[in-house]
C-alpha cells in the first residue's frame, strides 16, 4: 500500500469534511431526538457517504458524462439543499421532534451533500484518475474507511454535548447552525457560478 497517498488523501477528505465543524450542525438536526435514533443517524449519515463518494470514486465522471452534468452543476445542487434545510433551522422548523424522520436526516442534509459533498467528491475523483497501481487504489479506499470512521466517532459520541447543553443551548446551537449552513451553501453556489464562467469564458 502507498503509505505516502494514503497520508495525503487521508488529511484532504478530513479536511474537507471537516468531522468538528459537522458537530454543531449534527447535534441541531439531531438534538430533539432520543439518544437512539441519534445514533442511527449518525451511522446511516456515515455509511451513506460513504457510499457516494465510493460510487463516485469507480465510476464518477462516466456517470457525470453519461447526465452531461458538470461537476460546478453538482455543486450548485448541493448548495440549493443546503439552503432549504439552513433555512428550517433558522425559522425553528426543524425543532418539532414530531416532524422529523431520523433516516431523512441522515440521508440529507447530513449523508449529502454536508459529508459526501462536491469537495469530497471532486477530490476522491482526482486521486483515483492520479493513481496506477494496486497499491495506490488500495491506499484511497483505505483512506475514505479511514475518514468516514472518524466522523463516525466524532459524531456518535457527541451525545455527551446534548445533555450539556440541555434544550435551550440546543435552540441557540440550532440557530448558529443555520447561518453556517447558509453560509457553506452560498459559499457552494458562488463556487459553482464562477466555474461556470470560466469554463464557458474559455469555451468562448
Amino acid at each position: 500500500m502507498d503509505l505516502k497517498l494514503f497520508g495525503e488523501v487521508f488529511v484532504t477528505l478530513l479536511v474537507i469534511v471537516d468531522p468538528p465543524g459537522m458537530m454543531p450542525i449534527f447535534l441541531a438536526l439531531t438534538g430533539p431526538l432520543a439518544a437512539r435514533d441519534r445514533n442511527r443517524a449518525a451511522w446511516q449519515a456515515v455509511a451513506l457517504a460513504l457510499g457516494v463518494i465510493v460510487v463516485f470514486a469507480v465510476a464518477g465522471q462516466t456517470l457525470l458524462d453519461y447526465l452531461h452534468v458538470d461537476l460546478p452543476a453538482l455543486q450548485a445542487a448541493g448548495g440549493l439543499l443546503l439552503v432549504l434545510v439552513a433555512l428550517e433551522l433558522l425559522t425553528g422548523k426543524a425543532d418539532d421532534p414530531s416532524q422529523q424522520v431520523t433516516s431523512n436526516i441522515a440521508l440529507v442534509p447530513l449523508g449529502t451533500p454536508l459529508l459526501a459533498g462536491p469537495g469530497a467528491i471532486v477530490a476522491t475523483m482526482l486521486f483515483v484518475q492520479q493513481a496506477d497501481r494496486v497499491g495506490q487504489y488500495v491506499a484511497i479506499a483505505t483512506a475514505i474507511v479511514a475518514v468516514m470512521l472518524a466522523v463516525w466517532l466524532v459524531l456518535r459520541f457527541s451525545g455527551g454535548i446534548v445533555k450539556v447543553l440541555r434544550p435551550g443551548g440546543i435552540e441557540v446551537l440550532t440557530r448558529i447552525a443555520g447561518l453556517l449552513l447558509a453560509a457553506i451553501a452560498v459559499q457552494l453556489i458562488a463556487d459553482a457560478i464562477a466555474a461556470f464562467v470560466t469554463q464557458y469564458s474559455n469555451a468562448g
